[in-house]
């Protein structure tokens, strides 16, 4: 009776050891879901990443005015006739200047 015992405690230790640490634990498929989780998050916003390169190829191959606007942002471009303003913050100060002229 003492060794039926025994043998049952046993493996009532293995099993509970592999339920609460070993492959397939409860820690095991928290840490998994965790990733799973994560991985989501980021497919999504890759999605959403391809869905907008996938717009603008498509506005690239439709007509001009994708080309020409990724032209005048990327490029500085700008058309015959028209006249370009640049506009300088104020706080920042003209690396040009000396020290001195600083002061």
């Amino acid at each position: 009776m003492k060794w039926l015992l025994a043998i049952l405690t046993a493996m009532l230790l293995v099993t509970q050891y592999r339920l609460w640490v070993g492959e397939g634990s409860f820690a095991d498929v928290t840490r998994l879901e965790r990733q799973l989780d994560d991985q989501q998050k980021k497919n999504s916003a890759l999605e959403r990443e391809n869905r907008q390169l996938l717009r603008e190829v498509r506005s690239l191959k439709e007509g001009t005015d994708g080309v020409e606007a990724k032209a005048r942002y990327d490029l500085g471009l700008i058309k015959e006739g028209e006249t370009l303003f640049i506009f300088l913050d104020q706080d920042k100060k003209n690396p040009e200047q000396s020290p001195r002229e600083k002061e």
